[in-house]
């Protein structure tokens, strides 16, 4: 409801709006230029011009534009490498030297077996260590025994064969990678004509001299090569209009970024153009969510905390995206999409969540190469959960949240890469992985920094009212032992306060919590206050009016005491202040005036007047009505409907009268809802009962069973 004195503003009031349209200026231009520097961090993108090199992934489908015929650098290459692979190593001619030498090196070793066979004064053990060790040939004990133990006509024909053997292999070509081969032709040489074991001995001395008598000519080679790669004609290419260049999830190799800078496809975009699309996108979206806030949480978003730690938030998720999803194929699919949905949602509203998801869709979709699905993906799983969360009044409203966001965030993998064959089953089940941690990584995380910043923003969450309802709380459990009466007055106050916030589509659960305290104050002098007193002892009547309204509006000051020494936040210390506004104690205000004989002018009114606020909210709003109907209820005993919904609406009708709600946004139509509330649970409370007769002589004997015994009453035990 608008304040019903108008005016114009003071000048110090339109300084301080104009300070804090300021205030809110400069954050909201912090947010864009944050925003803007971060998306500015160097990434791949996408459009007609792109930033690609060999190995990368194509990050989508790139058409030729046109028909093109062009020469192709890398493709001749390949065909002057494989011209070059194509010519073979070029050797010298076998070296004769080499032949001589090793041949000299055989008859050298075949001249000291005769010396060794010619000794007759060694013992055989003792030539055959000698033949071992003073030989470049390598033998074992039994083939120098066979070659001492040879009769001389066969050792000679061996020399002979040896001699002509190694001689016919080395007239070939012996590379140094081919020596093995060389010997291994060695027992195909020797002459049929010997036995076997004689073979075998021809084999073993000749090997041992097979060596290399020709090795690689590398510049005559290179040469080769060159003159081969020299030959090869420059290879052309070319695409027709629409072909496929690149395809999506390949990776980039050099002749596709040949063709792609054939058609002028990577030229590196302007970096003013790039900044200048990027300040128009983040100015639609934060232009988007800023005029969302200001119209549904005007008061909210005016904070200066408030509107900080929004701009910081979006600028946080900038980053995060910058850096997960430009040019990476899994790790965009992790992001958590969800949490600030999550954070808004309850920290503001539902309707907040929603809008932060569908503004982090776009600039998902702006980022990502699959724009559309990216985009959809972080919309559509931070809207389920900002849905799911709503007032996140149970701690698993959190799990249920994830779990929603995983559901969502698959669903769209599923309709975008199920049917996508680009994409293989490790691909998909790897997605489908992603968004299940996805929703649990939001889910955890929005609850953590909602801890962090409820506390900072000073915003009481669902989870802290749950907390703060319990009996158990110290604060309550005072108010229980000093002010029972008190306590009772809290709880009535509490239900129907609760129900007429839920009919006019206020916050049901703080409108409770601060009904529950409201009064909390009375629990430092309970005595003076009629619920916690005996029935024809009231102490009020021994004092004069001034003294007795000062302890009553003391309450609370009392109570915002309490509230300060037992941290209640600051939303539930509001119902503190404003549930009396700054109304009179008209009792003992309209006694002070008998007692001056009448004439008010001797009354000083702010000794009667409570020193709080009218109420700012709606909560408040109703708790001040709720606990102004209760009171009235208790003092005159309504005995059916229609005194019930006169006395409501003689309640709405005095404070608005009173100027109490003026600063609330209470409609006429929101005080014909909370008069209905508060009329159907006042009916609730005060139903009529059954009036039971006094129990007669024969109610009261006992009552005699077939046997004889008597039956305890009911009520014995």
């Amino acid at each position: 409801m608008e304040d019903p004195s108008g005016g114009r503003p003071s000048i110090g009031e339109r300084i301080k709006l104009a300070w804090q349209a300021t205030r809110l200026g400069l954050i909201f231009a912090l947010g864009l230029i944050g925003t803007v520097l971060v998306l500015s961090i160097p990434q791949a993108q996408n459009g007609s011009t792109f930033i690609l090199e060999p190995g990368d992934v194509a990050p989508q489908d790139i058409l030729a534009p046109y028909r093109l015929d062009f020469p192709s650098e890398v493709l001749t290459e390949i065909a002057r490498e494989e011209a070059a692979e194509a010519v073979t190593d070029l050797y010298d001619p076998p070296d004769s030297n080499v032949a001589r030498q090793q041949l000299e090196s055989l008859r050298e070793v075949l001249n000291y077996i005769d010396s060794i066979r010619a000794d007759q004064l060694s013992t055989s053990k003792e030539l055959i260590e000698d033949l071992i060790k003073n030989i470049k040939v390598p033998l074992d004990t039994e083939v120098a025994q066979a070659i001492l133990e040879l009769p001389d006509p066969r050792w000679e024909a061996i020399k002979l064969e040896s001699t002509s053997v190694l001689e016919q292999v080395m007239r070939n070509e012996i590379r140094e990678d081919r020596v093995n081969e060389a010997r291994r032709s060695v027992p195909t040489l020797v002459s049929i004509a010997l036995p076997v074991d004689q073979v075998q001995l021809v084999s073993h001395l000749v090997t041992a001299f097979v060596a290399p008598n020709t090795w690689l000519n590398q510049s005559a080679t290179e040469e080769a090569k060159n003159n081969a790669r020299q030959s090869v004609e420059l290879v052309r290419t070319s695409y027709a209009a629409g072909e496929t260049i690149v395809r999506v999830g390949s990776r980039i190799t050099p002749l596709e970024i040949e063709a792609l800078e054939a058609y002028n496809l990577l030229k590196p975009p302007e970096p003013w153009q790039r900044i200048a699309i990027q300040v128009l996108l983040v100015t639609l979206l934060a232009s988007t969510i800023a005029l969302y806030a200001y119209r549904i949480h005007p008061n909210e978003i005016k904070k200066t905390r408030h509107a900080l730690t929004l701009s910081i938030m979006f600028i946080i998720v900038a980053l995060n995206m910058q850096l997960m999803i430009p040019g990476r194929a899994v790790l965009p699919y992790l992001f958590p999409t969800a949490t600030l949905p999550i954070l808004l949602a309850v920290l503001f509203s539902p309707g907040m969540g929603i809008m932060s998801a569908l503004v982090s869709g776009a600039l998902a979709g702006f980022l990502a190469p699959r724009g559309l699905e990216l985009g959809l993906y972080t919309a559509l799983s931070g809207t389920i959960a900002a849905l799911i969360i709503g007032r996140a009044e149970r701690l698993s409203s959190f799990f249920w949240a994830g779990i929603g966001t995983s559901i969502s965030a698959a669903m769209v993998i599923v309709i975008f890469r199920f049917p996508d064959p680009a994409t293989d089953l490790l691909g998909k089940a790897t997605l489908m992985g992603a968004a299940i941690i996805n929703g649990l990584l939001s889910a955890s995380l929005g609850f953590g920094l909602l801890l962090l910043t409820s506390n900072f923003l000073g915003i009481t969450t669902s989870l802290q009212l749950i907390e703060l309802s319990r009996p158990d709380h110290p604060l309550l459990q005072l108010l229980l032992q000093n002010a029972p009466g008190t306590y009772q007055h809290s709880l009535q106050v509490a239900n129907l306060a609760e129900q007429a916030a839920r009919a006019i589509d206020a916050n049901p659960l703080l409108t409770r919590v601060g009904a529950l305290y409201h009064d909390v104050g009375k629990a430092l002098r309970p005595q003076f206050f009629i619920e916690n007193q005996v029935p024809g002892q009231n102490v009020h009547e021994q004092l004069d009016p001034t003294t007795s309204a000062s302890i009553i509006i003391s309450h609370v000051d009392d109570g915002l005491e309490l509230a300060n020494k037992y941290h209640l936040p600051d939303s539930i210390q509001a119902f503190i202040k404003e549930h009396h506004g700054n109304q009179k104690v008209r009792y003992q205000y309209h006694a002070a005036i008998e007692a001056a004989g009448g004439d008010k002018n001797l009354v000083n009114t702010d000794d009667f007047t409570y020193h709080g606020s009218t109420p700012l909210t709606r909560e408040t709003a109703v708790l001040m009505l709720a606990d102004g109907v209760e009171a009235k209820v208790r003092a005159d005993k309504p005995q059916n409907r229609e005194e019930i919904d006169k006395l409501v609406r003689w309640v709405i009708a005095d404070r608005l009268s009173n100027g109490q709600l003026a600063r609330t946004e209470l409609t006429l139509k929101d005080l014909d809802s909370i008069r209905s509330s508060f009329t159907r649970t006042l009916r609730n409370f005060y139903h009529p009962r059954l009036q039971y007769p006094e129990p007669g002589e024969e109610d009261t004997s006992p009552i005699q069973d077939p046997q004889g015994s008597t039956a305890s009453s009911p009520n014995s035990s």
